[in-house]
């Protein structure tokens, strides 16, 4: 029978036999755990094994995100258009498809192809690993048993609600490892040669970010480590956060965040080691091959000189129509021995002919390894353990990581995973379209009718075809290690890495004004003092902007030469602070006119370019005589007076979010200003609150933890959307509510300080 308690007098009992080392029940009695809730309802969750850490943690998850966790186990069951009607856009799935019908096409086919059961049914390194499943078990047992026992949920009625299964964990796993590459293409698989199908501007998710900053010994006061983590996800859907602790005595203890509906800490610390990470924009982690086909049968292709046919998948799904009913919809999709064929990628059109077609390759679809490599962080005490992680289980399928630990040592890790395509690999089998789009953006266009053109397989690479750590960039020093979603190249400052392959992302190139934001941010604290952890907590929501600093003194200049049209909008930007606070003056006017130029060639948009010798400081100096630029600040102030928006209306005004039907006054600022915090405001719609703007990348779970030669880590968080995405949850808007005041929450990692929570709540989950 299922036992639950929610009594403070209970909490005693419990919390003696935790510090007293005396497991909360026997692993043979059957998956147990203890739950205790802090403030903003985090939980800490304590269990005798790992079974019972899951069991926790999917309970724990269960009463936070229910609805939101099951409507993404029907998005992978492609199943949205069934419920939601084929039309809708799946926004907030970990795939990019502009309806239901596309998205639910592609999962469908997936599932159908049975390739997730086959890479759990491996045995690990290349399957899941026996801890793993103990944790993937527990956590839908939880996760059901409060499905079971709930009692009210915003989604209570619906239709849809169902169960979790263990192969939902994997294919979300599975789906977050393509989100890059191959599901980034879903409306891009066409019926037949000749068959239009849509171009997309990206293989995989639009404009991710993150910043994240491992300080080192050299650049603390402390001598030791801190971390910062700053992840830029949209606010709602498969990409939120879950913030837990996760504890099995002498085994596992572990506090931060995880993807919502997958059972392991992505984001956080253990007693030495703190870790953090950002999406791979800078790599390309895929190719396409170029096939060539048979004459006169478009559907087989050409390898070595033998043909070889396609696979056509006929795949049906149903549809929900207008009068309720749900009819029955087929399409064709053709893939072949690299991938599916695809019409177009990145923005370059790929036209079926009589004579070519191509294919996307994406090793992440051979990837079943990324609950591996975080439960290997979960477990590390510190940076050699870490990076150890990381070579060893090579699962970080899109992901940079950085670290740092108690003894002050830093590490930066791009061994994500990659197709082994060298630069020689690519010069020799590049195809026309392959040379332009290589040195472009790193697309290498391989040939695909020779097997001397397929990927190549570093000796320390656990899955063939990729390239194993020996060749992927990881730098380890005393002082800081950076990342903001921009290649390896400039991981820190003063110490710019080594040349890797183009596919790894650019070298000795133009950084953008969010990555010199954060290492110019880095190095002025630097100049001043080391960091403490009042000052790297100012650093993350200080707000300044990179572009701002770059180009607000020009353009006021430039402003006053434009006449008494703008004389107004001259006096507002030359009173701005130049920040994006809630109460900034100006920030409104110049992020409008910014968001017209910013992303402007850079010859046009600079006078002095970029030197690769002082990558931080260039390019600089705005090109006012550009009539573009000028015409930008124009046209930014009759769009704010057509808005009937006063130019001098503070920021926290018209950037908000709304949650109860309360406004909450949200700072930060889009990336192309170079904000550390980013808020991705939609102006291009208007002025749409952030809550509106359900496709926004934005700052969701912060977190500063600083080690001070204790096991108790003094660290700040916040989530900035809060805990529970169930409206009717009482944790739904009380860390937004803070974010909305720059304000943190003190992290409670040690049993004194769980022990002290006010109004702590004690749970016992599972079978007696």
């Amino acid at each position: 029978m299922s036992r639950r308690t929610r009594t403070m007098l209970g909490a005693a009992l419990v919390l003696a036999s935790i510090a007293t080392g005396v497991t909360v029940a026997q692993a043979d009695r059957g998956a147990v755990a203890t739950v205790r809730y802090t403030e903003y309802g985090i939980p800490h969750i304590v269990a005798s094994d790992y079974a019972g850490a899951g069991l926790g943690q999917g309970y724990a998850a269960a009463r936070d995100h229910l609805c939101t966790i099951v409507e993404g186990a029907v998005s992978m069951d492609g199943r949205r258009s069934e419920f939601f009607g084929p039309d809708g856009r799946p926004a907030g799935t970990p795939v990019m498809a502009a309806t239901n019908l596309s998205s639910d096409l592609y999962f469908r086919s997936i599932n159908e192809s049975r390739v997730i059961e086959r890479l759990v049914a491996r045995p690990a390194p290349l399957g899941p690993q026996r801890e793993v499943r103990s944790i993937v078990r527990g956590y839908v047992e939880g996760f059901n048993e409060f499905l079971d026992t709930r009692t009210r949920t915003s989604c209570q009625d619906a239709p849809w609600l169902r169960p979790l299964t263990e192969l939902d964990v994997y294919r979300r796993a599975y789906a977050w490892g393509t989100v890059l590459g191959q599901s980034g293409v879903a409306d891009a698989l066409p019926t037949g040669p000749g068959a239009s199908a849509a171009v997309p501007e990206a293989a995989g998710m639009s404009g991710p970010g993150s910043n994240s900053i491992a300080l080192g010994r050299d650049a603390t006061a402390s001598g030791r480590g801190i971390s910062v983590a700053n992840p830029h996800l949209p606010w709602r859907g498969d990409f939120l956060w879950h913030q837990s602790q996760l504890t099995v005595p002498g085994k596992l203890n572990v506090i931060g965040a995880s993807f919502v509906g997958m059972p392991l800490i992505a984001l956080g610390h253990t007693e030495g080691m703190a870790w953090s990470g950002t999406i791979t924009d800078g790599v390309t982690p895929f190719t396409l091959f170029e096939l060539r086909l048979r004459p006169g049968t478009p559907t087989t292709y050409l390898v070595d000189g033998k043909p070889e046919p396609m696979e056509l998948r006929e795949v049906t799904v149903g549809a929900r129509q207008p009068d309720g009913s749900v009819s029955q919809v087929t399409r064709s999709q053709w893939w072949t021995r690299y991938g599916p064929v695809v019409s177009g990628v990145r923005g370059t059109a790929l036209p079926w002919t009589s004579e070519k077609a191509y294919a996307l390759a994406d090793p992440n679809t051979g990837n079943m390894r990324l609950l591996n490599t975080l439960f290997e962080f979960n477990r590390a005490q510190d940076v050699p353990e870490f990076v150890d992680a990381a070579k060893r289980t090579q699962g970080a399928s899109i992901f940079n990581m950085l670290a740092t630990d108690n003894a002050g040592r830093t590490a930066y890790s791009g061994a994500s995973v990659v197709p082994n395509v060298t630069d020689e690999l690519a010069n020799r089998c590049n195809t026309e379209l392959g040379k332009q789009t290589f040195p472009a953006m790193g697309l290498a266009v391989l040939d695909g009718s020779s097997t001397s053109c397929a990927w190549g397989t570093d000796r320390d690479a656990v899955q063939p075809g990729t390239f194993g750590p020996g060749n992927l960039p990881i730098l380890q020093r005393n002082d800081y290690v950076a990342n903001s979603n921009e290649s390896y190249w400039l991981t820190n400052a003063d110490a710019p890495m080594k040349r890797y392959p183009r596919i790894l992302g650019t070298w000795a190139q133009q950084r953008n004004v969010r990555t010199r934001d954060t290492l110019t941010e880095i190095t002025d604290q630097l100049a001043k003092e080391p960091f403490d952890l009042r000052a790297t907590q100012d650093l993350v929501l200080s707000n300044r902007s990179m572009a701002a600093e770059l180009a607000w003194a020009d353009t006021v200049t430039m402003c006053r030469d434009l006449g008494a049209d703008v004389a107004a909008a001259c006096g507002v930007l030359s009173n701005w602070d130049g920040r994006s606070n809630v109460d900034s003056r100006g920030a409104l006017l110049f992020s409008r006119y910014w968001n017209k130029i910013g992303r402007l060639p850079s010859a046009q948009l600079w006078q002095v370019p970029f030197d690769p010798a002082d990558p931080v400081h260039t390019p600089h100096t705005l090109n006012t005589g550009n009539p573009v630029v000028r015409q930008a600040l124009l046209d930014a102030v009759r769009d704010l007076r057509t808005a009937n928006i006063p130019l001098d209306a503070p920021l926290g005004e018209y950037q908000y979010t709304e949650r109860g039907g309360e406004r909450f006054p949200i700072g930060g600022g889009r990336p192309e200003l170079g904000v550390f915090n980013v808020v991705a405001s939609d102006w291009d719609r208007g002025y749409p609150s952030i809550g509106a703007n359900l496709g926004s990348n934005s700052s969701s779970y912060l977190h500063v933890v600083a080690f001070d030669g204790d096991r108790c880590p003094e660290a700040r968080t916040v989530m900035t959307y809060s805990q529970s995405s169930d409206p009717l949850s009482a944790h739904h808007a009380d860390q937004t509510a803070l974010f909305s005041r720059s304000r943190w929450v003190t992290e409670r990692f040690c049993e004194r300080d769980i022990q002290h929570a006010p109004n702590l709540e004690v749970l016992q989950i599972g079978q007696r």
